[in-house]
């Protein structure tokens, strides 16, 4: 026998578990029980997917290059330069 799944309940016990819930909840209540469910994985996924895309976004910013200008000015002057159009 595999102790990997020794823990996994089989299916006479989930059809146990069932009947046990549909009892102690009736049937009009587990739709709303499985609609609550599904609301708090969804926003537990999307609560990771933030977390994840923070943590991605903070290590590229910081492995970003600098910008260098090429003929030894400073960013700043070079952008300075060529937001002035050449006068005619």
């Amino acid at each position: 026998m595999n102790t990997m799944f020794a823990w996994a309940p089989g299916g006479g016990q989930i059809v146990l578990i069932l009947v046990v819930v549909l009892v102690l909840f009736g049937a009009r209540k587990i739709p709303e029980l499985a609609k609550g469910l599904g609301q708090g994985i969804r926003e537990f996924k999307k609560a990771t997917k933030e977390v994840t895309d923070e943590i991605q976004n903070a290590g590229n910013e910081k492995s970003a290059p600098q910008k260098t200008a090429t003929n030894g000015e400073s960013p700043a002057q070079t952008v300075a330069q060529s937001s002035n159009p050449p006068k005619t």
